[in-house]
């Protein structure tokens, strides 16, 4: 990021209560922001697009509150809500430099926030707007990134996460719709069980997902509860009594989502719960994409030496040096993404408990982690869904080779030859590798249709074990 050196021209002095100090002449961002730059040289992690497009809507929907309320002069206040509104459209987000690592507060993003709309604001009322006494009336870093957290964090999951999701389960059950008559080899332990049909496996993972969209929504309505109001302790100093309940209303109104006002700013300060709680959630997605996506592995692997039950849809070359290999792309990439989530809900955990008395102050690292989560499981999904599940092909050859010779079918035997001799064949027939009907029909008193009638895949599929 730009720093203070170099030719005098390129700088302007800016200042505050520290002392003066020399910041981009083209930076719409001041002296504090100048100073979280210079302090923080850490990473190359900045705050993500869905926090800045927060604190813009936090920004405005202030303005807006104050000027109702008659604390804030309206032309100001309409100057300060267009310059927000710019910055939650991603009009100035190279103005937002400040490393996530920083001050566990959050304040030198909420300055960098209060610097650019104060800058943009002032230019638009062609007079003064101050960062902190106009852009920043009534609110305290303390709350404004905790708000901003939840803020960004509800938007992402409802406009993005959950459509996302809502669309993989639903392609899931279309696609196993489509192969309701495949019947396969079921394996538990890696080992070949009894059998199921394609839409009942596709159907666990549908159910899966379907789940995890039900763990979101139930952790949604604590993220909707804001900690705008409680200021810089949860007492509400400086900021007017109706100021929370209002804001959260402005800010309900503006995005389509039920936000309110947190029944206690002192939980909203001190604590990160709600977002611990929706990570936690974020994680039992990542877990349920890790399982469908092994298991996509799995079924796709070979051609030739793996089991080879599905061909994935060929996206690209697989090799630099093995000419005709294609991998499975789409799930060892969605497998990664689970691995991080996982990583990020560890971090967000240990975040978390970094709440001292009135304030956590690990925010920033809880902003990055819980978005990055968020947006990394909304964009997983619809390429999993859309590159990897609607696509796929069955073999059917390799599914009914595998079936036919499957030891395990003997099961639906046990209740007319019992399980001791039911095994023998089952040992039997693996040994000599043929299917389980061949032996059954030498070892045992059962007429062919008998069998056939006992054997049926499709008719054990459904649990259906006549006797």
């Amino acid at each position: 990021m730009p720093q203070p050196h170099g030719d005098a021209a390129e700088f302007r002095t800016e200042k505050d209560s520290m002392g003066e100090l020399q910041v981009p002449v083209s930076a719409l961002w001041g002296a504090q922001t100048q100073r979280a730059v210079e302090n923080f040289p850490i990473s190359d992690l900045r705050a993500p697009r869905a926090f800045i497009e927060a604190l813009g809507r936090i920004k405005g929907a202030a303005a807006q509150v104050n000027s109702d309320l008659d604390l804030l002069d309206r032309d100001l206040a309409t100057a300060i809500r267009q310059a927000a509104d710019a910055v939650a459209a991603g009009d100035h987000d190279a103005e937002f430099p400040v490393d996530i690592f920083q001050t566990g507060s959050g304040t030198s993003s909420n300055m960098n926030a209060n610097e650019v709309i104060a800058r943009l604001a002032s230019d638009i009322a062609g007079t003064t707007v101050h960062p902190n006494d106009h852009v920043n009336m009534g609110q305290s870093s303390n709350d404004v990134i905790p708000t901003a957290i939840h803020v960004s964090a509800a938007l992402q999951c409802e406009k993005r996460l959950l459509p996302a999701l809502r669309h993989l389960r639903d392609t899931l059950r279309r696609k196993g719709a489509e192969l309701s008559d495949v019947i396969k080899t079921g394996r538990t332990h890696l080992m070949d069980a009894m059998p199921v049909s394609l839409e009942q496996e596709l159907g666990g993972w549908a159910a899966q997902i379907d789940s995890g969209i039900a763990r979101i929504e139930a952790a949604l309505p604590r993220i909707r509860r804001l900690a705008q109001g409680g200021t810089a302790v949860g007492t509400g100093i400086n900021a007017h009594p109706e100021f929370g309940a209002r804001f959260a209303q402005n800010l309900a109104a503006a995005t389509d989502v039920a936000f309110e006002a947190s029944p206690d700013y002192f939980e909203s300060l001190s604590s990160q719960d709600a977002a611990v709680e929706l990570s936690g959630q974020l994680k039992t997605v990542a877990v349920s994409i890790m399982k469908i996506s092994n298991d996509l592995r799995w079924m796709n692997s070979g051609p030739l030496a793996g089991l080879g039950e599905i061909a994935l849809p060929a996206l690209q070359p697989g090799s630099s040096i093995m000419p005709g290999k294609v991998n499975p792309v789409i799930p060892e990439a969605a497998a990664m993404v689970a691995a991080q989530v996982i990583g990020n809900d560890t971090t967000i955990t240990v975040a978390g408990q970094s709440g001292n008395f009135q304030l956590n102050v690990m925010l920033p690292v809880v902003a990055y982690n819980l978005l990055q989560s968020i947006d990394l499981l909304g964009n997983t999904a619809t390429v999993l869904a859309d590159k990897a599940i609607a696509g796929f092909t069955v073999n059917q050859a390799t599914l009914d080779r595998a079936l036919a010779k499957n030891p395990i079918l003997v099961t639906a035997l046990n209740a007319v030859i019992g399980y001791e001799k039911g095994a023998a064949i089952a040992k039997k027939a693996y040994a000599e590798g043929k299917p389980i009907k061949e032996v059954a029909l030498a070892e045992t008193d059962l007429s062919e249709s008998e069998l056939d009638r006992l054997l049926d895949p499709a008719d054990l599929a459904r649990g259906g074990i006549k006797t």
